[in-house]
């Protein structure tokens, strides 16, 4: 992972409007992990033969590891910088979404979701974004932050229909097969093209210990 800070030179020019680029293909693809069990909860639930109440549980989970996650994965990029938990988040959607689609039950269902799609998956594609995306832009910070966060929505937009067709077509678990390859490679593959630290950081004091 790059330590260096960017040239402060390079806030709000071409390069941090091409990074913006990659993030919001970042922010995309995390999002999958969001709109999913929404649109395969039908399916799950007659898979499972559980009760609504009980199929909508993997959503809770999620929301309530995407919270905690979005901290922790936030601590890390301040640490190392957002390529770190990034590739950790690759790792997680698609151990998730596999985990999920081998599930027998909906306990393990919502476990996969909670514990990796969520905690370890989605939530490194969403603060660590927005914090990462306000140190390379000054006077455009409010329009890069939005163009950043629309992700998120541009997520809800395309990955509902494009999961119903394929469990229509193939089955939920099948889907599920396919979005662990594809979201895990789309997510580590972008991830190394974050690894410069932002130029704001070259801004800010290394230590402040000792100063009055």
């Amino acid at each position: 992972m790059a330590s260096t800070p960017a040239d402060a030179g390079l806030i709000d020019s071409a390069t941090a409007w091409r990074r913006l680029l990659v993030t919001l293909a970042l922010m995309t693809v995390g999002a999958a992990g969001m709109y999913v069990v929404p649109v395969v909860l039908p399916a799950v639930q007659a898979d499972f033969g559980v009760a609504r109440a009980d199929a909508a549980l993997p959503y809770t989970l999620l929301m309530v590891g995407f919270g905690i996650g979005g901290m922790f994965m936030g601590r890390l990029a301040d640490r190392f910088g957002v390529a770190l938990p990034l590739s950790l988040g690759a790792i997680g959607m698609g151990l998730g979404f596999a985990a999920a689609a081998l599930s027998n039950s909906v306990w393990l269902f919502a476990l996969a979701h909670g514990l990796l799609i969520g905690l370890l998956g989605s939530s490194a594609t969403f603060s660590p974004l927005l914090a990462d995306t306000s140190l390379w832009f000054a006077r455009r910070r409010g329009i890069a932050v939005a163009v950043c966060a629309s992700g998120n929505y541009l997520g809800g937009a395309l990955w509902p229909p494009i999961i119903q067709h394929f469990v229509e077509s193939v089955g939920w678990r099948q889907t599920y097969w396919g979005l662990a390859v594809f979201c895990s490679l789309a997510m580590f593959g972008l991830a190394q093209l974050m690894r410069q630290r932002p130029p704001a950081l070259a801004l800010a004091p290394v230590n402040v210990r000792g100063v009055a």
